[in-house]
């Protein structure tokens, strides 16, 4: 299999795209913690070795996905919904991939707790069974796909902006981009509930 991989300049610095070529297996801000962990993985589902990887702007121009992508970012970072996200396939635990499914659903310029997420999962447990919101806050900082998959507009249970491995200075302008009123929100200190 062919991994394609290309970068991005953003307002909150370079972004970089992963993609098989149909979809979108992950995107990384400059620096993030966790960037480029089990990159293979991520992107192709497994550890086997790929084919090829192909980079820059011959990626961009072999993978469909990558184009949609840029396509959807450019209209993002112009202060836009940009509507339907483009085709994803994030590769994870079952339960990971549930908690990325739930942010995934998040609707643009609005945010929700690390237990409502929770809640919201839980609810569709066959057996009830609760879900821990810190459980949930460990997916949400591993998720591959940030700023389309918007981890950013999750926040702690008393308005904190806590757990976003980009930083939280580049989560305060994601979310100001979005339009969303960060004045309610504050920076958090350590032992912040989620």
């Amino acid at each position: 299999m062919t991994m394609y991989i290309c970068t991005y300049p953003s307002p909150v610095g370079e972004l970089t795209l992963a993609s098989d070529g149909p979809h979108l297996c992950g995107l990384w801000l400059d620096g993030q913690k966790y960037f480029e962990e089990k990159l293979q993985v991520r992107v192709l589902g497994s550890a086997s070795d790929t084919d090829q990887t192909v980079e820059g702007e011959e990626a961009v121009a072999a993978s469909s996905a990558l184009q949609a992508a840029i396509k959807w970012l450019d209209v993002y970072f112009q202060g836009h919904d940009p509507g339907a996200l483009p085709p994803i396939a994030l590769h994870g635990t079952p339960f990971q991939e549930r908690v990325w499914d739930q942010i995934a659903q998040i609707p643009y310029g609005q945010t929700i707790t690390y237990g409502g997420i929770a809640k919201a999962l839980a609810a569709q447990n066959a057996d009830g069974k609760k879900v821990s919101a810190r459980a949930v806050g460990v997916a949400v900082g591993r998720n591959p796909c940030s700023v389309i998959v918007p981890c950013h507009r999750v926040v702690g249970s008393t308005g904190s902006l806590t757990g976003y491995s980009g930083g939280i200075a580049r989560k305060v302008k994601l979310l100001q981009l979005e339009g969303v009123d960060t004045s309610r929100l504050k920076v958090p200190t350590r032992g912040t509930a989620l």
